[in-house]
């Protein structure tokens, strides 16, 4: 079983600063094209976000920080970009690992990466081995993911190694099979580039998060749009299920007394 609270069955801690947050990157093609700059120049410039969102992350002590990078249906689009994404891919890990490790970040790739090429996939080994042993933050980079294949895979997996529970399954049995079983839920999701939905993204994990759209696209997403969006969450009242009053009376109950 996950070591982390389900939002669903049991109540999760609060915090001013989220312990998880989730990223879609939105807006890489339209800050190029704002620009008269080739789509792919707006993905390379999306790097340099990502790694200005780990330092932020570092400073504000965020401990898990994942990030949706190509999803099961970006496949769908021009030949010539995905095979450009695939090498962008492949550069980061090249250049990013071993500052990742040095900053003592824990790098995991999440997805069906299968469909990689052979070195990619090794790069993408290498780089969770590298980096196994930190524990700053977790950074995950979701590959080849889409939310209804990590709820099937995880499904299949809990069939083949439980099958004598089959109709009794309950959610605790499922959530260890899940891409993300090593982390707890997201406390803030975060879309960038003004779209307002989740695009088949941690469908079963973001259950109780709070969501936060903005407008700003993805590379020109820093440090000053992410305490806005923190400042955003720090405003939400985090009830899971309850009401506003059970909420103050709970939050009366652990201030210390005079």
């Amino acid at each position: 079983m996950s070591i982390f609270k389900s939002s669903t069955r049991e109540i999760p801690r609060a915090a001013a600063v989220p312990r998880h947050i989730a990223i879609i990157m939105d807006g890489n093609g339209r800050w190029a094209k704002k620009r008269f700059l080739p789509r792919f120049a707006g993905h390379s410039k999306g790097v340099e976000s990502v790694r200005d969102m780990v330092r932020a992350c570092l400073e504000k002590g965020v401990a898990y920080l994942t990030l949706f990078a190509f999803s099961s249906e970006n496949w769908r689009r021009p030949q010539d970009e995905v095979s450009l994404l695939m090498q962008l891919f492949v550069k980061a890990l090249e250049q990013e690992v071993e500052r990742l490790h040095s900053n003592g970040v824990r790098l995991r790739i999440i997805g069906d990466l299968s469909r990689f090429d052979p070195a990619l996939q090794q790069l993408i080994r290498q780089g969770e081995e590298r980096t196994a042993g930190n524990d700053r933050l977790t950074l995950t980079i979701a590959a080849n993911y889409g939310g209804r294949w990590d709820i099937l895979q995880a499904a299949n997996r809990l069939a083949a190694e439980q099958p004598e529970k089959a109709g009794a399954w309950e959610e605790a049995d499922l959530e260890p099979y899940l891409s993300m079983a090593y982390a707890p839920e997201p406390d803030l999701f975060i879309r960038t580039g003004g779209e307002e939905r989740i695009s088949n993204f941690l469908l079963w994990q973001l259950a109780y998060s709070e969501f936060y759209f903005t407008e700003t696209l993805w590379p020109e997403f820093g440090q000053a749009a992410l305490e806005a969006a923190i400042t955003s969450y720090q405003k939400r009242e985090r009830r899971f299920g309850r009401t506003s009053e059970q909420l103050e009376s709970e939050l009366k109950g652990n201030q210390p007394h005079a």
